[in-house]
């Protein structure tokens, strides 16, 4: 009787000892993913901004102009079609307007 009562209460030194183990290993992990999370917070921040600049239209304009060699359409360069959904025409569905831009430039040349 006496052996059984020491080893049951190893046993429960034993899981006491296991569960603080447990619980400072998890504080760490809390502490790791909290760390982490900081950092790619910061990271999608960086980004955010990055893509602000990259996306912004005069940035985009300057690129097509000076890299792609593009230019605004000229007067007459611009076919604008006007188009309705196929099949019934409901009233409450407006004509869809597309602008198309003609291309007179040599083919071969981009």
């Amino acid at each position: 009787m006496k052996t059984l009562t020491v080893f049951l209460g190893l046993c429960l030194v034993f899981v006491f000892v296991w569960e603080r183990v447990d619980v400072v290993r998890i504080g760490y992990q809390i502490e790791r993913l909290k760390r982490d999370k900081t950092v790619l917070e910061r990271q999608r921040d960086e980004l955010r901004v990055k893509f602000s600049a990259l996306s912004a239209s005069d940035r985009i304009a300057k690129l097509a102009t000076e890299k792609l060699g593009m230019s605004l359409p000229q007067q007459g360069q611009i076919i604008v079609v006007q188009s309705r959904p196929s099949g019934v025409y409901p009233s409450d569905v407006a004509p869809v307007e597309l602008k198309v831009a003609k291309n007179d430039l040599p083919i071969g040349r981009f």
